[in-house]
């Protein structure tokens, strides 16, 4: 296996909403989102499946020497390799790889978030920065793109927040701001004993409305130059806003069951924004 099929396998397995996007975009881009991709990917299972904190620091640790193999010309991972590639086409900054593996290692470090700006800088490195980089391998001719893929990072991480609050407080986890769970009444203890609340509900229903607004921020500072080129980051903004919709539709009861699209949806959702944005091809 080479280090971009390794990459691409990574990325089809995860059953990720990313990956029905990249089908769109010619073959040197794909391969190079696919890889930070596979990185991010990488650096994520490292504190989501390793349950030995100290074990995960470690691998982090290693992730952090591997970029710096990478950027020096000299990796050891199929996806360092696969991003060596990448950098040979894309200005990709390493201060961006190294903020991403700092955002996981806050996973590490804390899982309470007393307000919003506590939580909007861990968003700012898991998400907003991948959506940086990510900006750099689809290209932009004005740098306000850049603030368009910084809020669709934040309102994407504020998405899987709300999606997966079962699956974080299982790993002892709570994304939602303190301040927020005081004002919708919601007791952190319920949301670790998996407990359905309408209080909870309630919340949910507020951190969504959240959400939309840095869709609405994202999509109104991108310049229409800039459209068909970013088209990939709008194609994953319509499947996550489609899930937003769906744990509406459910009612956030998201204690009970996972609630996401189904592929076919999802491949359905990319070819359809894909077709829409071809009006704006240069």
């Amino acid at each position: 296996m080479t280090p971009d099929e390794y990459c691409k396998d990574k990325a089809a397995k995860s059953g990720s909403s990313f990956y029905y996007s990249f089908m769109f975009l010619p073959p040197q881009k794909r391969q190079a989102i696919t890889a930070l991709y596979a990185f991010c990917r990488e650096v994520d299972d490292a504190v989501d499946e390793i349950a030995d904190p100290d074990v995960a620091a470690k691998t982090l640790a290693w992730w952090r020497t591997e970029i710096e193999q990478t950027f020096n010309g000299s990796p050891t991972h199929p996806v360092g390799k696969s991003l060596k590639t990448a950098l040979e086409h894309f200005e990709l900054h390493q201060e961006y790889f190294l903020e991403i593996i700092d955002g996981m290692e806050m996973d590490l470090q804390q899982h309470r978030y007393p307000a919003f700006k506590h939580l909007a800088l861990y968003c700012h490195r898991v998400a907003s920065v991948v959506g940086l980089l990510a900006a750099e391998i689809f290209g932009y001719q004005n740098r306000k793109t850049l603030k368009y893929a910084e809020k669709l990072g934040l309102a994407f991480q504020m998405t899987n927040i709300i999606r997966d609050v079962r699956e974080d407080a299982e790993r002892g986890r709570v994304y939602l701001p303190q301040e927020d769970l005081d004002r919708f009444h919601v007791d952190v203890d319920d949301i670790l004993a998996l407990k359905q609340t309408p209080a909870l509900t309630a919340l949910l229903q507020f951190e969504t409305e959240r959400a939309r607004h840095f869709y609405q921020e994202a999509k109104a500072a991108l310049p229409a130059e800039d459209r068909f080129n970013q088209r990939t980051g709008l194609i994953m903004s319509a499947i996550y806003e489609a899930t937003l919709d769906e744990l509406e539709k459910e009612g956030f009861q998201v204690m009970q069951h996972r609630i996401s699209l189904t592929p076919l949806r999802k491949l359905w959702l990319a070819w359809r924004t894909a077709r829409k944005e071809k009006k704006h091809a240069p």
